[in-house]
């Protein structure tokens, strides 16, 4: 006969692995990381707003620190994001600049620009 210790570990096993099921067939996200992740797949498909040497307006919404210690402004362009270098020290977010496009990441997701003026 199956003894109660028994009973009760293969009932943890079913509970354990009818959430690990569950997790799975909902995709193991919340709704909000279901839809980052719908829209990082669809930046990935389509062709990027920009092209290199392009000048563009952008206002600045965040800064990031890249791995080198430089300080970079974030925009964006049509929903395309872009990393400004150069900035001069005064500059804070919300301020609208004109940078110059130099190059793109290995996925064309996003690009690098270079500080030109401050509308």
């Amino acid at each position: 006969m199956i003894g109660t210790g028994s009973l009760a570990i293969g009932l943890a096993m079913v509970v354990v692995f009818g959430w690990w099921l569950l997790g799975r067939l909902r995709g193991g996200r919340t709704a909000d990381e279901r839809e980052s992740w719908e829209r990082h797949r669809a930046a990935r498909e389509r062709d990027p707003p920009v092209d290199v040497g392009d000048v563009v307006t952008l206002g600045v919404t965040d800064f990031s620190s890249h791995h080198s210690g430089e300080v970079h402004a974030v925009g964006k362009v049509e929903g395309f994001v872009i990393f400004v270098e150069d900035l001069p020290e005064d500059l804070a977010v919300g301020d609208v600049i004109r940078a110059k496009v130099l190059s793109f990441n290995r996925g064309h997701t996003s690009a690098s620009a270079t500080y030109l003026e401050r509308e």
